[in-house]
């Protein structure tokens, strides 16, 4: 552990986790901006330097993000992040009130709690996870490919057929490029920069940066007009009394909901808001400016950061679309997440874990200090702001090969970001689809080969059988939850 801390002071390190940490509160302050967009649009900023102040640069945008979005939230009633919705519900409220500053500092402060929380179970429960997969062969790490491409089922948002659909583009976008196997070139068209498959950078950084400014331009602008004044922010000794109870329990409902693939900081918010509304002795003070709703859904949507980085750490399947985005970014640095990660890497890991608490930390005092600041921020013009995104767009998918193919690519999948948007797609079982593609084919095809072609391996095997099973009742459970949903609307 003593290596770990050495390895974050050393160089420039903290440092760049500050500015990671300031950039994800500013993103996250612009309504339309969304975490996942952040830290895809830095990806390739990142690529030139060492592995661990990159990923530093990467979480603190993350966590930085997540409390950012509060900000729009509460000023004028736009979530600044999906997982911030839930906070506009009392936040606002009390911004009417008067009470702006107040509802920013709570949500910083139970922002930072449910992000400590989360990070010290990763810490606790990562190295056991590990532990367990490394009993894995092929057969084990093609079912929980398939498990993980079960999370596609969640991460469609209204129609599961839509999420498949994405799914299976993804999955047909990962086989481009050469066989795993054979090493035979597949569906390059002919072009020399095809023959290592699609560049993931660069298609994140089209699908969810530049897709997202080109859906967000069609938009109206946000209702400024709204904006209050901050005021006070420091809770009273009473605040913290009332907010106790709620930021425990949100603190473990969001760690246990980040680290389900593919729900997300957004149902953690609603669950833990209602949690508290359940628990609280003035529930009819909920959605008129409650101080226990607001700090419970911000708890929440902190909790998940540290929940939603134990599947991908441990397993590399992302639990949320940011940590999709992370995967790429540590795949990119030549860093494959998994149990080799936690036998062969131990200092980097120690590295990240410590990294992921002090970047929580952090956000307290720059959340405090810069809130009347950042606030400001919720008043830039998409006029200016958006064309800058798209030369950040540029600029960094250029930059990683020097290569203008990538940009191209960036263009067309910012375009295809944009379309899917558009027409209600979901763009994130694309991603998870392209990221563990080559994941299912290549085990799928060595437990094959083990088995002389047998396809009993896949269930003859224990732990094999049992991921595939739960892959079923993943995809069963959503199918339930989506028609009982769609009788009730």
């Amino acid at each position: 552990m003593s290596d770990a801390f050495q390895q974050l002071w050393s160089g420039n390190t903290m440092w760049l986790m500050l500015v990671g940490v300031v950039a994800g509160i500013v993103i996250g302050a612009l309504p339309g901006l969304t975490a996942t967009m952040g830290v895809a649009l830095l990806v390739p900023f990142t690529f030139w330097l060492p592995t661990l102040p990159a990923l530093m640069v990467l979480l603190g945008v993350y966590v930085g993000a997540m409390y950012g979005g509060a900000i729009p939230a509460v000023l004028i009633r736009t979530p600044g992040t999906p997982a911030a919705a839930a906070t506009s519900l009392d936040g606002y409220p009390m911004a009417q009130e008067g009470k702006a500053g107040l509802a920013i500092g709570i949500s910083c402060m139970t922002g930072v709690v449910g992000g400590v929380f989360s990070t010290l179970v990763l810490m606790f429960a990562a190295p056991q996870v590990a532990r367990f997969a490394l009993k894995f062969g092929p057969a084990e790490y093609f079912a929980l490919a398939v498990f993980g491409l079960s999370v596609i089922a969640s991460l469609s948002e209204r129609s599961l057929l839509k999420g498949a659909l994405m799914g299976v583009c993804g999955l047909l976008l990962a086989t481009i490029g050469m066989d795993p196997i054979t090493a035979v070139p597949r569906f390059t068209l002919g072009l020399t920069p095809l023959l290592e498959g699609l560049a993931l950078v660069p298609v994140l950084v089209g699908v969810f940066a530049l897709g997202e400014v080109l859906y967000q331009s069609s938009l109206p602008e946000p209702d400024r007009s709204l904006f209050r004044n901050i005021g006070r922010i420091l809770p009273s000794l009473n605040h913290y009394r009332r907010i106790a109870l709620p930021t425990l329990l949100a603190s473990i409902t969001g760690t246990f909901i980040g680290a389900l693939p593919g729900v997300g900081g957004d149902v953690a918010a609603f669950v833990a808001y209602d949690q508290a509304k359940k628990v609280s002795r003035r529930p009819e003070e909920f959605g008129k400016g409650s101080v226990e709703g607001l700090a419970a859904a911000e708890c929440a949507n902190n909790s998940v950061t540290g929940g939603a980085m134990i599947p991908m750490l441990t397993l590399g399947i992302p639990g949320d679309a940011v940590t999709a985005v992370i995967l790429g970014a540590l795949l990119m640095h030549g860093v494959r997440p998994g149990p080799d990660l936690f036998e062969k890497q131990t200092h980097l890991l120690s590295a990240i874990f410590i990294g992921l608490l002090v970047a929580n930390l952090l956000v307290l005092p720059v959340g405090l200090a810069g809130a009347k600041l950042f606030a400001q921020t919720v008043r830039a013009p998409r006029h200016y702001l958006f064309p800058l995104i798209v030369v950040l767009c540029v600029v960094g998918s250029y930059a990683i090969n020097n290569s203008l193919f990538d940009v191209g690519v960036m263009f067309l999948f910012g375009i295809v970001g944009w379309a899917l948007r558009q027409a209600g797609f979901p763009i994130a079982p694309l991603v998870l689809g392209l990221i563990l593609g080559r994941m299912t084919e290549e085990n799928f095809r060595r437990a094959l080969i083990l088995s002389g072609g047998s396809w009993s391996i896949f269930v003859s095997r224990p732990l094999s059988a049992i991921l595939l099973l739960l892959a079923v009742a993943s995809v069963a459970f959503s199918v339930w939850q989506s028609r009982r949903g769609g009788h009730k609307a």
